[in-house]
């Protein structure tokens, strides 16, 4: 089967990302070259090479989309006009029960139509198969039971983004070097692409819903160079990864997507809405999961008054949605380059009054290609005493983190403009900038929690780059809102866990699977029988699987649990501290270490005889996953919560039906491995002390 060898290669070894830099007017913009990564060892690499030279101009590949609720699933392909084509699913194998699917045609680009399928009335916990007229069969999977599901949060794949001669105006694709320079920057992106979504997919279990992409799913804009073909290329090498036939992919628009109308021919998004369309590639949408309504903005255009209208009437027309969920690109609470840029920042100050009004839990964005995540915000607002435009500040932005001749790899920005300075521009952009960090916005948790109950505020996640085609330094001012924020260079994804009464988040970088970030938990009211249901569900784990502490902090948490659930009486914020204590608690178990009488925690014995695991024992010496140990002090092996993943390959799709989330064999949610004990025993004591602990605490007046 087509990329299937190829994958395994990929997944045998772990991605050692070392970035590579391109000369920028300001600060150079890094980029991971896959040649030099460990998953391309052992033939990886060349055997990528020669596939992508069947890939590269294939323009059919089929992209599937979540449809508009968990019944339904979503299909586009382009196909050749002239040539018939067809979809046939069912749920044998062989396709042996297949039935024709409806499709629906448009034209697309000169020679090719759009083909669009939507799949109703599935059933929970069915592997069904499908196959394009002329392609392989490929399956998906169902969920059994959508009240408790992950999906992979990912950013700015923008494959084609690492090449050196991006294209900018027309005269720039007719240089003999251009296509080639695309092809070979296509074909890198795409294999660290293909790596991220596999590590992610593998991270939860082999069960994640859905992967939701933050926007740029490709580079080339078509005004710019007068072409709406030349970004095609960049599709194919975007759609091919293997998993995206069996894992559907939610895709947001971003600028290097909005402005060519291949977007929508290429994906088939649910509920497409007219308000928030820019002209090319479709406005606003949204599709339900669960108890989760996910609204994804096209901010590429910019009528806030049309996307309040979306918003409104799509939250209107959902009411038993227990989760709002927005995604756009732009980082309008981020921490990186773009975050301090005036239409961003303009933009925030427009869409968040229109969050709040609408109960959002959690917006998540890009755009910036560096990770950040806020404290929960309420009531954001700029407290300049003076109006600026998107324009404004342009030279001030660019001279702040220019790096002049450098071409040392950095993660901050140099901030070259002083707090003293006494130039009068430069004194009104830093109190532009003061006047943005929103310090009145935060809503203040207690020391060292990471879990709010019921809380007020939203939290904004901004992905990194999920490709690494291109990265952004960090701002060399963190600004207040952030919680936290990281740059090293390497891919990272998300992994985001809802259940009925809990959502919870966690970021890992693709080399390692290790967390860049601690967990965190938004936690929203229990009552008896959810509670009764997570206590079933820790009943089920055995102590032989985990270790004697944490086990310990487990047992204590579930009694105490027992003892709230027996009191008919106990109030809803009794409930409510005592589900969080014990999810906070199984969230925090550590599994038992392997046997391994050698020793070593990463590969087999031979093939790593220290046991480091970021590459080889001569690349890594000290053993520490991101870089040499001045790069990434906190990166090494021994971090809370550990790496506990110690698969190499992701779970079959297929398998997925016969995960039971309520087994003591299926892993604890993907969490488990960065939450640390003692947070969960503070709970616990918390909760035993009382039951009526109280874990956010309002902003002072």
């Amino acid at each position: 089967m087509k990329r299937k060898k190829v994958v395994m290669l990929i997944l045998a070894a772990a991605l050692v990302c070392q970035p590579i830099t391109a000369l920028a007017d300001a600060a150079p913009d890094g980029k991971t070259d896959a040649s030099q990564t460990a998953a391309a060892q052992n033939g990886a690499w060349d055997e990528w090479t020669q596939e992508w030279e069947t890939i590269k101009n294939d323009w059919t590949q089929v992209s599937m989309s979540p449809g508009a609720d968990e019944t339904k699933m979503n299909f586009a392909w382009y196909s050749p006009e002239g040539e018939e084509t067809g979809f046939v699913y069912g749920t044998s194998s062989d396709l042996s029960d297949g039935q024709s699917a409806q499709i629906s045609q448009t034209g697309a680009q000169a020679g090719y139509l759009s083909n669009k399928v939507t799949l109703e009335n599935l059933q929970p916990g069915t592997t069904y198969y499908y196959q394009v007229a002329g392609k392989e069969i490929e399956s998906f999977t169902t969920d059994n039971d959508t009240s408790d599901f992950s999906f992979v949060f990912v950013g700015d794949p923008q494959i084609g983004s690492s090449n050196e001669e991006k294209a900018k105006s027309p005269a720039d694709i007719q240089k003999p070097t251009f296509l080639t320079a695309q092809s070979e920057a296509v074909r890198n992106d795409t294999f660290n692409w293909n790596y991220t979504l596999e590590r992610a997919y593998a991270k939860t279990g082999g069960t994640a819903s859905f992967i939701l992409s933050s926007g740029d799913q490709i580079q080339t804009n078509a005004e710019k160079v007068g072409d709406n073909t030349i970004s095609e290329m960049e599709y194919a090498g975007y759609l091919s990864p293997d998993i995206m036939q069996n894992v559907p992919v939610a895709t947001t628009v971003g600028n290097h997507d909005a402005d060519n109308a291949n977007y929508t021919y290429h994906f088939n998004t649910a509920n497409m809405s007219t308000l928030g369309d820019n002209g090319y590639v479709g406005g606003d949408y949204y599709f339900t999961y669960g108890d989760a309504l996910f609204i994804i903005l096209n901010t590429q255009d910019t009528n806030v008054a049309e996307h309040k209208q979306f918003i409104e009437e799509t939250v209107a027309a959902n009411p038993d949605c227990k989760w709002r969920i927005v995604t756009l690109h732009q980082d309008i609470y981020g921490s990186a380059e773009h975050s301090n840029e005036p239409e961003i920042t303009n933009l925030r100050y427009s869409l968040v009054p229109i969050f709040e009004a609408n109960d959002v839990d959690i917006v998540l964005t890009g755009h910036d290609h560096a990770y950040s995540r806020t404290k929960l915000l309420k009531g954001g607002h700029s407290t300049t005493e003076f109006e600026y435009t998107d324009d404004e500040f342009d030279e001030q932005l660019d001279k702040d983190i220019d790096v002049g001749d450098s071409t040392e790899t950095r993660y901050e920005a140099p901030g070259n403009i002083s707090d003293d300075t006494t130039d009068p521009a430069e004194q009104r952009y830093l109190q532009y900038l003061y006047s943005v960090m929103d310090a009145d916005a935060v809503q203040e948790l207690t020391e060292n929690q990471d879990v709010a109950i019921n809380p007020d505020g939203i939290m904004y996640l901004t992905a990194g780059s999920s490709s690494g085609s291109k990265y952004y330094d960090l701002v060399p001012r963190q600004q207040t809102y952030i919680a936290n924020r990281w740059q090293q260079d390497v891919p990272t994804y998300s992994v985001i866990d809802v259940t009925e009464t809990s959502l919870t988040l966690n970021t890992y970088r693709t080399d390692t699977d290790e967390p860049i970030d601690s967990q965190f938990t938004i936690v929203k009211s229990a009552d008896h029988s959810q509670l009764a249901d997570l206590i079933s569900q820790a009943e089920a784990l055995s102590a032989d699987d985990y270790t004697a502490d944490s086990y310990s902090v487990l047992q204590q948490a579930l009694e105490a649990a027992k003892t709230v659930n027996d009191n008919a009486q106990a109030t809803t914020e009794e409930l409510t501290n005592a589900y969080t204590a014990l999810q906070s608690a199984m969230d925090a178990l550590e599994e038992k270490p392997a046997e391994n009488p050698n020793g070593n925690q990463g590969g087999t014995t031979g093939e790593n005889p220290n046991g480091n695991q970021g590459g080889t024992t001569g690349e890594n010496p000290n053993g520490n996953q991101g870089g040499t140990t001045g790069e990434n002090p906190d990166g090494n092996q021994n971090a809370a919560g550990g790496n506990q993943n110690s698969q190499s390959t992701a779970a079959g799709v297929n398998d997925k039906t016969s995960l039971n989330k309520t087994s003591s064999a299926q892993p604890v949610k993907t969490g488990d491995h960065t939450n640390a004990v003692i947070p969960a025993a503070a709970l616990v004591a918390a909760v035993a002390a009382g039951g009526t602990a109280v874990y956010l605490r309002r902003k002072r007046s």
